[in-house]
């Protein structure tokens, strides 16, 4: 875990979230949340992998019954001082692979909106997922999030001039998938991975979210828009985040799932 402590530890991925390129992921996200949990008295909403608590404690102000599970802890502390004691929010340590401390079927949604990015080899994966689905309800939801391989063969490979180092160090497959170990912290996929996991269970695909779309290839146009613009950008896309032909362009999807 040292990598994945080293990178949290350093990295201020609340600030991330908070700037303008990061809240188009942020609140395309929420949208589909509250999709999921749209009228379901009481829905009770477990977060796996929650960091420093962007979406749990967002969630618990609104009222909602939620439980926080994550591993680094310092983000732990982090999310843990935020709380002023009003929301209802259980906040844990806890490893997605190995979710025992919580019973079978209890939750409304289960959200892993981070685990994935950490995780090396198809084992781990399919432990995560299979820890998700075991904890949801029957008719409940299951939300996973990816970081998808182009935009990194784009914008770091070739955007970035990395294509001679990557290729030195054997980073890539004949067939242009990113290798990652962890001394990398992310590990990258492409949609037919993802479908090739959830083959694996009882559970069925609603909808591939490209949760920030083309949003990162325009960071600094992103970050510079006022008001207006960034609320036309919202628009924009909303309207072309669900479209298939264009998800395995965007940094992130989301993988939104009903158990059966």
């Amino acid at each position: 875990m040292s990598y994945l402590e080293d990178y949290y530890n350093s990295h201020d991925e609340e600030r991330r979230l908070l700037r303008r390129h990061g809240q188009v992921e942020y609140l395309t996200t929420m949208k589909y949340i509250h999709e999921c949990i749209s009228g379901t008295p009481k829905p009770t909403i477990l977060e796996v992998g929650a960091g420093t608590g962007r979406y749990s404690i967002a969630l618990a102000k609104q009222g909602y019954q939620v439980t926080a599970v994550e591993l680094v802890p310092h983000n732990l502390e982090l999310l843990k001082s935020k709380l002023d004691g009003s929301e209802s929010i259980t906040a844990m340590q806890g490893n997605a692979v190995d979710l025992s401390a919580l019973p079978d079927a209890s939750y409304t949604l289960t959200m892993l909106l981070g685990p994935m990015y950490h995780l090396y080899t198809r084992e781990d994966k399919l432990k995560a997922l299979a820890e998700a689905v075991r904890v949801t309800k029957p008719g409940g939801y299951i939300l996973v999030a990816y970081c998808m391989n182009e935009p990194t063969v784009i914008q770091y490979v070739f955007g970035s001039n990395h294509l001679h180092e990557t290729m030195e160090l054997n980073m890539l497959t004949t067939d242009w998938h990113c290798i990652s170990e962890p001394k990398d912290v992310f590990e990258l996929v492409r949609t037919e991975d993802i479908a090739s996991l959830d083959a694996e269970f009882p559970i069925e695909r609603i909808k591939l979210i490209a949760t920030d779309g083309a949003t990162n290839y325009q960071r600094e146009c992103i970050d510079s828009m006022d008001d207006e613009i960034f609320s036309k950008w919202m628009d924009y896309h909303f309207t072309i985040c669900e479209r298939q032909d264009l998800i395995g362009a965007s940094h992130h999807t989301l993988d939104i799932l009903r158990k059966k």
